[in-house]
């Protein structure tokens, strides 16, 4: 079974490959299911690969399947190979169903749209993409995919391209995104330089030979890797491009922003650990910068009024946890994190996209109100998916991946009390936003009425996305609630572990356990008081003069766009303008007017005139006469 793992991303490059050459020619329904069945049969094939995979683990718990070398330049030989382990194992399931799902969703979200064809091909491509980027056993492959995502991700967010704004917010992610790329690209060819290689095994294998842990060339290369890994997840402080990304189509943003993208960074910190560990510097940086960034993420979410961008900063604000994770060497959490991340977050996305599309592409909360009585099913799944974020305890997957990041943090090998105190200061804040986009989207008056009702084909994957993300979490408990390891047993075949401090216990754990319990109900007790039982105390203190400068320096995310318009992009605007007509151009100029010169004279002997025609016959004839009599 493990040899069919190749086809795991052929299916979805061929089914872009068919769309993109006859799609435009296909039926709509066509289109669409060559889109979702090619996606359907991959998760199909991951799920039986997973299964033989459990019951019959290869030798070392690696499966390497070779295809073909790519190139071979001066000892660098890359191959097309696919590395199948406990880590990818994971990943590809969560791309391929969840990929799914929010495909099939989209074959009733997308009807009628102009491009439809088109839109399941990029969705493939990008599919594809992110497999071959999980799956890749040497950094080229992987480099590869991971630039393969980033232009899917400029296409699917500028899909309605006819809207300038949707350009804009395409290309700012590209640019962006290619920032941290370039610091990536430099690690890689350190790595290659330095070690020889860049298959990802012999990685593994040299780098703790030849560099000693905290010297400059693990560390160099840990920062550059963790650039690439900051861009790509959009955490700080390159976490600007992921708010505006909001501009494409909801199931862009389950797919790319919630369930596979955005969290290529903390599988690219993850596949790379031993790097990080030999520089613990670096791993205490990734630790603040997930912390940090959790929390800004979280207080601009907090005064979002399209409910759109309230989940894309909830989505950063979650990959902060999972880089605080990475950071306290809590491995296998992290991981643990993104599964559970991807369902409910993929869920809130599409219950968020009936909502949108029920009620005339609006956007914003506060025109919406009383949805739960119009669209049951997905107020239901919505509020399960939102308690999952809000991590209610005991019955959500969402507090048990939560609950073990925040215990390593206190209590690891490599704990840090600051980053503890931010992680459970996100959790107030992460259930005070969500249960306010809860009440004001859901409860009170209707301010607008239903225009489209979801059939069955937007409202399952809502129900199977709202189930994983309760029962998701039941696969990992902790010492106080039956001690069930099932999923950090399976990840540490291949990462390391983790165990609590000397001194800790199930006291300790059973200590932090109520307080991020008490934590998480008392930001969904406060968010009621504050946004349905006293909301004129609310619209007070935003009137007011401090309020109201608050609330704007956060719902622009705390002035970062600003800051680089001022820093960087409009001296390079300025410069750009200065240099338009400098000697290089003048040099292509003056090329371009020769060529426009002759194609005006040379126009002329194809006037389509018989008596130029003649007259040119008759002028060549005499020059040709003169010269074979004078010479």
């Amino acid at each position: 079974m493990l040899d069919l793992l190749w086809i795991v991303p052929a299916l979805p490059f061929l089914g872009f490959l068919i769309l993109a050459l006859w799609g435009a020619k296909m039926p709509g329904k066509t289109a669409a299911f060559v889109g979702v069945a090619s996606i359907g049969l991959s998760a199909l094939i991951t799920i039986l690969i997973g299964i033989n995979f459990i019951s019959s683990p290869p030798q070392g718990r690696v499966y390497i399947q070779t295809l073909w070398e790519w190139f071979n330049v001066s000892g660098m030989n890359p191959a097309i190979a696919l590395r199948l382990d406990a880590v990818s194992l994971t990943f590809i399931f969560v791309i391929t169903f969840v990929g799914f799902l929010i495909h099939l969703y989209s074959m009733e979200y997308m009807e009628g749209e102009e491009g439809y064809s088109r839109f399941f091909a990029y969705m493939n491509l990008f599919v594809g993409s992110m497999l071959m980027l999980v799956l890749g056993d040497n950094l080229v492959l992987l480099y590869l995919g991971w630039e393969g995502v980033g232009l899917c991700s400029y296409l699917l967010i500028g899909f309605w391209y006819k809207d300038p704004y949707n350009g804009y917010a395409a290309r700012k992610a590209f640019i962006v995104t290619r920032i941290g790329d370039t610091a990536m690209s430099i690690g890689l060819f350190i790595l290659f330089t330095e070690l020889g290689t860049l298959n990802i095994g012999r990685i593994l294998e040299q780098a703790p030979l030849n560099w000693a842990v905290g010297s400059s060339l693990p560390v160099m290369t840990a920062a550059l890797l963790l650039g690439g890994a900051v861009g790509k997840s959009a955490q700080l402080p390159l976490q600007t491009w992921l708010p505006d990304a909001m501009a494409g189509p909801t199931p862009v943003s389950a797919l790319i922003h919630a369930a596979t993208m955005v969290t290529a960074g903390v599988y690219l910190i993850a596949r790379m650990h031993v790097i990080f560990t030999l520089a613990p510097v670096v791993l205490t940086i990734v630790g603040v910068v997930g912390a940090l960034t959790l929390l800004l993420a979280g207080f601009s979410a907090l005064t979002q009024s399209d409910i759109k961008r309230v989940l894309a900063y909830s989505t950063i604000s979650q990959i902060g946890y999972m880089f605080l994770a990475l950071g306290v060497g809590a491995w296998s959490a992290a991981v643990f994190h993104f599964m559970i991340h991807a369902f409910f977050k993929a869920l809130l996305f599409l219950g968020a996209g009936v909502v949108i599309l029920s009620l005339h592409h609006e956007q914003n909360m506060f025109k919406m109100g009383g949805v739960k009585n119009m669209l049951p099913v997905t107020f239901w799944t919505f509020v399960i998916g939102s308690a999952s974020l809000a991590a209610l305890p005991l019955i959500t997957g969402g507090f048990y991946s939560k609950d073990l990041i925040l215990f390593y943090a206190f209590d690891g090998e490599r704990a840090n009390r600051w980053l503890y105190a931010a992680g459970l200061l996100g959790a107030f804040i992460t259930a005070l936003y969500t249960t306010r986009m809860v009440l004001i989207t859901f409860f009170g008056v209707a301010k607008t009425h239903l225009h489209h009702k979801p059939t069955w084909i937007m409202e399952m994957p809502l129900v199977v996305l709202a189930v994983l993300s309760t029962f998701g979490g039941f696969i990992e408990l902790p010492h106080t609630l039956g001690h069930l390891t099932i999923f950090s047993d399976f990840i540490q075949t291949i990462l390391p572990g983790n165990s609590p401090a000397e001194g800790g216990g199930v006291s300790t754990e059973l200590i932090l356990q109520v307080v991020a319990a008490v934590t998480a109900i008392g930001g969904i007790f406060i968010a009621y008081l504050l946004y349905y039982k006293n909301p004129d105390k609310v619209l007070a203190f935003r009137k007011s003069s401090f309020g109201s400068t608050l609330h704007e320096y956060w719902k622009k995310g705390w002035g970062f766009d600003w800051l680089y318009d001022k820093l960087i992009v409009t001296p390079v605007v300025w410069i750009a303008e200065i240099n338009k007509s400098d000697f290089i151009d003048l040099i292509y100029t003056f090329i371009a007017w020769i060529n426009r010169v002759f194609n005006r004279a040379f126009s002329f002997t194809q006037s389509g005139r018989v008596r130029w025609y003649a007259m040119g016959i008759a002028l060549g004839a005499i020059i040709t006469i003169t010269i074979a009599v004078f010479l």
